[in-house]
Parts: structure tokens; sequence; C-alpha cells
């Protein structure tokens, strides 16, 4: 995992002392042996296991996965083991589906650690309609939980950039969308200045964060929007 809470997510088990560490190594034996019970161990994974902030301290799971979180993205790496790609693709989705919000944000943490299988026609599809439903919620949790996953590498470009703009949206720190570094471009640029300028327009505060894009392509805007009085 790196420091901005997005890509790889860490090995749960040694952030759990016993008597959690045994109860997780038990849903991962009955995931493995019974991969249907993942519906019914997914949502009692918090209570059977553990609850809490994780590695960044945030209790939402904004800024980064609970423990919760990371239990149950990692009985989603053990169902990526011993099912095919449409097998899993199909309980992925219904996880998400039927689950509440933590369970979805804890799908949409997950995706990113389903190793090769990831890359499956069937497990990608359903991977990118699912941080497409994240993105038409005002979630933040869900939001960033999506924004942050590597899954994102998943989508093309014009999609990535709404991801973008969406956080900017809500208010989810741009520091947490996976990829930035790499990706942003000049037309992710220009789609920041003009969200600047229409909230300029409309007497509202531009975000600090639009600058983390605009300043990386000063030319594209020769008129850059004014920082909001808390940057």
């Amino acid at each position: 995992m790196n420091a901005n809470g997005h890509d790889d997510l860490p090995d749960v088990a040694v952030l759990l002392e016993e008597p959690a560490l045994a109860a997780l190594n038990e849903l991962r034996a009955e995931v493995a042996g019974r991969p249907k019970r993942v519906a019914v161990l997914f949502p009692a994974a918090a209570r059977r296991v553990v609850r809490g902030p994780g590695p960044s301290g945030d209790p939402t799971g904004t800024e980064g996965p609970t423990l919760e979180d990371l239990v149950r993205a990692d009985l989603l790496r053990v169902l990526s083991e011993v099912l095919p790609p449409g097998d899993l693709a199909r309980e992925i989705e219904g996880l998400y589906e039927y689950g509440d919000a933590d369970e979805r944000r804890a799908v949409l943490r997950g995706l990113c650690g389903l190793g090769a299988t990831s890359r499956a026609p069937e497990v990608a599809a359903v991977s990118r309609r699912l941080l497409a439903d994240a993105m038409r919620t005002n979630d933040t949790r869900l939001v960033a939980a999506a924004a942050a996953s590597g899954a994102q590498d998943l989508l093309d470009d014009h999609s990535w950039r709404q991801t973008v703009l969406k956080c900017l949206f809500v208010g989810v720190p741009l520091r947490l969308v996976a990829g930035l570094a790499g990706r942003a471009d000049a037309e992710l640029a220009r789609m920041c200045a003009d969200f600047a300028r229409e909230r300029e327009r409309a007497g509202r505060a531009v975000p600090a964060d639009v600058h983390l894009v605009l300043e990386r392509f000063p030319t594209v805007s020769t008129n850059p929007a004014p920082r909001s009085p808390e940057a």
C-alpha cells in the first residue's frame, strides 16, 4: 500500500492479534472450502473478526480502508483463488448489490486485490460497473474507495477523468485518486479549469485541490481560478 492509501492493500493478518487472527483464518478456510458461503461470511466479517480504523487512522474509511474493509477484501482475494472468473464476477457483483454501504466500500477496496484474475474480461467488466456505480452516489466513503482503488487502471481516460471531477464535486481529496501523478493530462486540466470557473461564477469557493492539476498544466488556462480562502 502506498502513502496515499491506494493501489495495493496491506496484509490484514499482520495488523491483527489473537483471537482476531484466528477468526480471520477460520473465515478464509470457510470461503476456500465453500465459496458460496461468502454471501453470509462477508457481511459477518466485522462482527466475527474485527472492526475499527485501519492504517490511515480514519474510522470512516474515507482516507483509507478500515480493518473490516481489509478483512472483507482478504475474503475476496481468497475467493479469487478458488473460483473461475465468471463465477467470481457474479459473486463480487452480488456482494456489492446486496451489501450495505460498509460492505460496498469493502468490495470497492478489494477490487485491486484479486491478482491476475482482475484482468479476466468478466471480472474487469464487473469492476468497471461497480466503480461507475460508486461515482453515481454522493457517499464520500464510496467515492473515495472507488477513486483510490488500483482498479482505476481498468478505466479509459475519459472515465478516469470523470472520477477526478467527482472527487472535486463531493470533496474527496485528490491525493487519494489512484494514478493522479501518471494520468493527469491537459484535458483533465481543461476540465478542472472549467469546473473552477463555474464555481467562481456561482459565487462558490474553489476547492484548493483543483490546483493539484492546474499547476501542472499552466498553459491550459491563462485565467486560472483563484484559490479559495482555505488554501
